[in-house]
């Protein structure tokens, strides 16, 4: 590790990564503990609200993700890993910055007073800003061989509220492709995976999922690289295809290329409905 200091950031991993992507929740936070940053969990975190709650009651959906803002030490930044949390969190506190009656009510409800400069950010803007060949110089090419698409899922794209964040698009193309593997050009980068649909309306998330993993295949894939642990949950769980196609968390590939807890990938994979063991091996990763 270049960084032997370790410096302190408030983590919200949120219901998805706390549950159903373990291996996600896991794989981040020793990747960013190699990289020099403790991921301390936000304590007694709610939900977001994420789609299901915004979708029924928008007023609780605001104060659901509220609650955690009140919650966030002023001191620390406030990472988040699902785009979808990010979205409702970070809407949530433009709200209340920029609206005097929300802030009041935000303030009545909480006990507190609102933190206007509170920074939440998603991991993708840390990465952004780090050397992470510099962490594993010996590893450079150690994805050599491994042909992905890459998949953003449509929380990413922002919402006009927010249409002055950054985009991250393309961020994990270039950072694995500077570790050997190769990107394939295909049309579902941003492609919308179905979200909570999947509990509520199973039939229709299925055919959605199915065209995506197929775009996979057509585009000569050995894999897709999801930056959402909702749509990697879907796009395992819905398949509905013979022919699958493996899929991985962006955390994942990034701690194997960096060499980073090599005793807890069997745990992570041991996770996934699509095994991505045969593919790894055959590239000498595992």
């Amino acid at each position: 590790m270049q960084n032997q200091t370790m410096t302190d950031l408030t983590y919200y991993p949120g219901c998805s990564l706390a549950t159903t992507s373990k291996e996600n929740n896991s794989s981040l936070i020793h990747l960013f503990k190699h990289l020099g940053y403790n991921l301390v969990e936000l304590e007694d975190w709610n939900c977001c609200g994420s789609s299901s709650a915004h979708s029924v009651d928008s007023n609780l959906a605001l104060d659901l993700a509220c609650r955690n803002l009140s919650l966030a030490p002023p001191d620390r930044t406030l990472l988040v890993a699902c785009p979808s949390c990010l979205l409702r969190l970070r809407s949530a506190f433009l709200h209340v910055k920029e609206d005097q009656d929300a802030r009041r009510h935000y303030e009545q409800t909480w006990g507190k007073p609102f933190n206007p400069d509170l920074q939440i950010l998603h991991f993708f803007e840390f990465l952004d800003t780090i050397d992470l060949l510099g962490y594993a110089p010996e590893r450079v090419k150690r994805l050599e061989g491994l042909k992905f698409v890459p998949y953003y899922g449509c929380m990413l794209a922002r919402p006009p509220i927010m249409r002055h964040e950054k985009n991250y698009h393309g961020l994990m193309e270039n950072i694995l492709t500077s570790l050997g593997a190769t990107p394939k050009k295909w049309a579902f980068t941003s492609r919308c995976c179905g979200t909570f649909l999947t509990v509520a309306r199973p039939e229709v998330v299925a055919p959605m999922v199915n065209e995506i993993i197929d775009g996979a295949r057509q585009a000569n894939a050995d894999c897709i690289i999801t930056s959402c642990a909702m749509c990697h949950m879907n796009l395992e769980v819905r398949c509905s295809l013979k022919d699958k196609v493996p899929v991985l968390h962006f955390s994942e590939i990034l701690s194997m290329a960096l060499g980073i807890a090599q005793t807890e990938y069997k745990g992570w994979f041991a996770r996934h409905l699509i095994d991505p063991k045969p593919l790894l091996k055959a590239l000498e990763l595992l």
